[in-house]
């Protein structure tokens, strides 16, 4: 590792710090170059600005998650609804996989979901729910065309896009035990699955 390098994670380890314990508007660029032994300058060097500078902590594990959904809903979109059938744990492979990168990088986590506010990150869990429901709602139509007389109950898939995101947010904030997190998890998923299923469609009138 040469020093260029050296200095560049010297500073993302001390902005991990400063941004966990007074957030990205009150973080001094000052301090954190400090901490690091290194002048303002290098902070503008290396990451441009403080937005850069938090991308360089939350991009990594925050595209991981995304690319990890976005897997999840091409694979939903080539699911036949007139032959589905929900057994229980069905999806507990893509809980566990959500659990364990959110795990990976918990500070960087907490710093995305508590600490990114002023950032261009603050709206981060709004805009993963609208991409959830922009795919949701694609496919509770296909599912609504698979079952005669139903069609879907905009309002149910707007609750549930919410509360599947959130289940995940309260989870990390709430439980820093990894384990127990993958534990309940499971039964979390399973209560949405099961939701999502009897109550995305409603009757036709």
């Amino acid at each position: 590792m040469n020093y260029k390098s050296e200095n560049r994670d010297k500073l993302i380890k001390c902005a991990k710090k400063v941004f966990l314990t007074n957030g990205f508007t009150k973080a001094s660029l000052r301090k954190i170059s400090s901490d690091a032994g290194l002048t303002t300058g290098a902070v503008y060097f290396f990451f441009k600005d403080k937005d850069g500078l938090l991308g360089a902590i939350v991009d990594e594990p925050l595209n991981k998650i995304l690319t990890v959904l976005q897997q999840h809903f091409a694979e939903d979109e080539q699911e036949d609804f007139t032959s589905y059938v929900h057994f229980e744990g069905d999806h507990d492979e893509l809980a566990e996989t959500l659990v364990s990168l959110m795990y990976d990088d918990y500070d960087a986590m907490i710093i995305l979901l508590q600490k990114s506010a002023g950032s261009r990150y603050e709206n981060i869990i709004d805009r993963i729910i609208s991409l959830t429901e922009e795919n949701y709602l694609e496919m509770a139509q296909k599912y609504a065309e698979a079952i005669k007389g139903k069609h879907v109950n905009t309002y149910m898939l707007h609750w549930f896009c919410h509360v599947h995101i959130n289940a995940f947010v309260h989870l990390l904030e709430h439980e820093k035990n990894r384990d127990n997190a993958m534990k309940n998890i499971k039964s979390v998923m399973e209560f949405l699955i099961c939701g999502w299923m009897n109550f995305i469609l409603e009757d036709d009138e």
